[in-house]
């Protein structure tokens, strides 16, 4: 295989891996990358057995100041809208999930958290900042990514959730 065919290769999987993060900052949306975790309750979860929900995914640290300051704003959504087809899932992505399982006692977490201390599902989400969050519709399409958190996101989250659920 020659030098100018293995950059072609490359490049175009690098296109296409950033192809659905292209096409859905356009607008469209993209099936949401599948994954199974474990959460620290123990219990597996898988995201495509959560269809015809819609689900919140939100990737966090223990070292994050951010996230521990949105955690509050979050279990509020969790609360307010659980009974309504909606799940909310946070993502750990320390390397010890005993940190993540003292932050959700000591941070009142009362949504499933899951831990990717392997960063797979990070990698496949392309989470470039903590927290991230990620919001996904009822057919398991991506619909929008929030990268970071300052106060007020959580109003956002509020109204994109509300449409998610409204619609059939």
């Amino acid at each position: 295989m020659s030098s100018s065919h293995r950059i072609s290769r490359r490049t175009a999987t690098l296109m296409a891996l950033a192809a659905p993060w292209a096409l859905r900052d356009a607008g469209a949306a993209v099936a949401a990358p599948d994954f199974t975790l474990r959460g620290i309750d123990g219990r597996n979860l898988r995201l495509a057995e959560q269809r015809g929900q819609v689900v919140m995914v939100n990737f966090w640290a223990t070292w994050c100041g951010p996230c521990r300051v949105e955690m509050p704003h979050l279990n509020k959504i969790h609360d307010k809208y659980r009974g309504s087809g909606f799940l909310l899932l946070g993502v750990n992505v320390d390397e010890d999930a005993g940190k993540a399982a003292g932050a959700v006692t000591q941070w009142g977490i009362r949504f499933p958290v899951l831990h990717d201390a392997q960063k797979t599902v990070v990698r496949a989400y392309q989470v470039s900042s903590m927290p991230s969050t990620v919001l996904i519709d009822r057919d398991g399409r991506l619909r929008h990514v929030h990268r970071g958190y300052r106060d007020g996101y959580e109003l956002e989250y509020d109204k994109q959730v509300r449409a998610l659920l409204k619609e059939a």
